[in-house]
């Protein structure tokens, strides 16, 4: 069966700030610009902020006694795409989004009845905002990590806004999106659509 750019697609953000709410968040705000550039492509879906939720630290799928990694688990395996986004810590991807990291890599333990893994046909993306220079280097870690975990790397599958070095301007003290970071965020979302949609009626063959 041929992809249609007209079949709809869910996605999830993860946003992975290490800030519960309310305070705002720099990596709130680019994965909501994030979703709403690939609601132009009909994707849709919800953002969720890990510092709201007692994700437990470690490799499983379920770490009992209230963890909350199962039902953003199960959000997960029930999209097509997923987003990541952290800001940048002393040149490094924040400590939430490694443990994401590692509750994710417990995927590799599990597969379909084809010997594939759940995260098969699933299309993995990255946001990063930080105050010094790191974005490539952060997304590059994740993208390493993501694809491990059997997700999908679409071209240019970051986005990512990094301000002057020694300065404390966050990019949600911005007066506007620079339009580079508006253009790369509606690059990402087109790509990731694109790529979703083959992969939902190409799948991978079984292991």
């Amino acid at each position: 069966m041929e992809a249609k750019e007209t079949t709809p697609l869910r996605a999830v953000a993860l946003v992975c700030t290490l800030s519960p709410s309310p305070k705002e968040s720099s990596s709130q705000l680019l994965a909501e610009q994030t979703m709403e550039a690939l609601a132009e492509h009909g994707v849709s879906g919800k953002v969720i902020r890990i510092a709201d939720h007692d994700v437990r630290t470690g490799v499983a799928v379920d770490l009992g006694g209230g963890d909350a990694w199962p039902d953003i688990r199960e959000t997960i395996l029930g999209t097509d795409i997923l987003i990541l986004s952290t800001p940048i810590w002393l040149g490094h991807p924040s400590s939430v989004v490694q443990r994401v990291m590692e509750r994710l890599n417990a995927e590799i333990g599990e597969s379909d009845d084809k010997g594939r893994m759940l995260t098969y046909g699933k299309v993995a993306a990255v946001c990063v905002v930080g105050n010094e220079d790191g974005a490539h280097h952060v997304s590059a870690e994740l993208f390493q990590g993501l694809n491990d975990c059997g997700f999908t790397l679409p071209a240019n599958a970051v986005t990512y806004w990094v301000g002057e070095a020694m300065q404390a301007t966050d990019y949600q003290d911005l007066d506007k999106t620079p339009e580079k970071t508006a253009a790369t965020t509606k690059t990402l979302a087109a790509n990731t659509a694109h790529l979703a949609r083959r992969l939902k009626y190409a799948a991978y063959p079984p292991s």
